[in-house]
């Protein structure tokens, strides 16, 4: 797996891309992860941004599902992509779109484009209950994917994230799945640059900025999931080291 950061500037259209050491997974697919601290750093800016760049370069590249939460400057990103369209189910009296695996499975795209990993599916959209179990299918099948996902839906760090925002983590992911990346992408944003965005309606909806930025936004809840997302990527990244060196340099470990 190969790492690196991205940092984001009021979601600037610049990101860094790892070296290409890939490999596949599960079947011929290949995958990559942006990974952020907080909602609002520029995931899904991010990931829609790389499928531009993919198209542009000739790839068979679709949306599988992306979330804009209103945002226009991530809406505008999807013009020049084809979409799949969501499969639409009632639950509880209410209308939900998921993601259509079953459709993406048909199209057989080269890369598919799948916000939220972390996702509950809505019961009967489909046969799997989580968005990352669809991935795991799309991987299987050969078809590259790319993905977001926050650094508090990760199993192993969720238990200290629910003591760090004194809230309940219920969906992660596990971590045998971002092990599996060929590619994890640190979308980064400083805490006082997220709260400037959250305060100017950039993130959430207006009725919502006060309570999230007295609670989940707060400046030492979000430094302290910056760090989190840091250390995960440094020993990630240490992991990768070591297992090159002992490939390449027996003696430098």
């Amino acid at each position: 797996m190969t790492s690196s950061q991205v940092q984001s500037d009021e979601i600037s259209e610049e990101v860094g891309i790892s070296s290409q050491t890939e490999r596949p997974v599960g079947g011929t697919g290949r995958f990559r992860i942006y990974l952020g601290a907080a909602p609002g750093v520029g995931k899904t800016y991010a990931m829609l941004n790389e499928g531009r760049r993919r198209k542009e370069r000739g790839a068979d590249i679709t949306i599988g599902f992306v979330e804009c939460h209103g945002r226009q400057r991530t809406e505008d990103l999807i013009d020049e992509l084809e979409v799949i369209p969501r499969r639409m189910v009632t639950y509880r009296g209410s209308r939900f779109g998921e993601m259509d695996l079953d459709a993406v499975l048909e199209r057989h795209p080269q890369v598919v484009l799948v916000d939220e990993l972390a996702h509950t599916n809505v019961p009967g959209s489909g046969r799997n209950e989580k968005r990352w179990q669809d991935v795991e299918e799309l991987l299987d099948a050969g078809v590259e994917v790319i993905t977001t996902v926050n650094i508090q839906h990760l199993e192993s760090i969720a238990d200290a994230v629910e003591r760090i925002i004194e809230a309940e983590i219920r969906e992660r992911v596990p971590d045998r799945l971002l092990r599996k990346a060929d590619q994890i992408e640190l979308v980064d944003s400083s805490p006082e640059q997220l709260r400037r965005r959250m305060a100017h309606g950039n993130i959430y909806p207006a009725e919502r900025v006060p309570q999230a930025l007295a609670h989940y936004f707060r400046i030492d809840n979000l430094t302290a999931l910056r760090e989190l997302a840091l250390r995960f990527l440094a020993h990630e990244t240490e992991d990768q080291l070591l297992e090159y060196l002992r490939q390449h340099q027996k003696g430098a470990v």
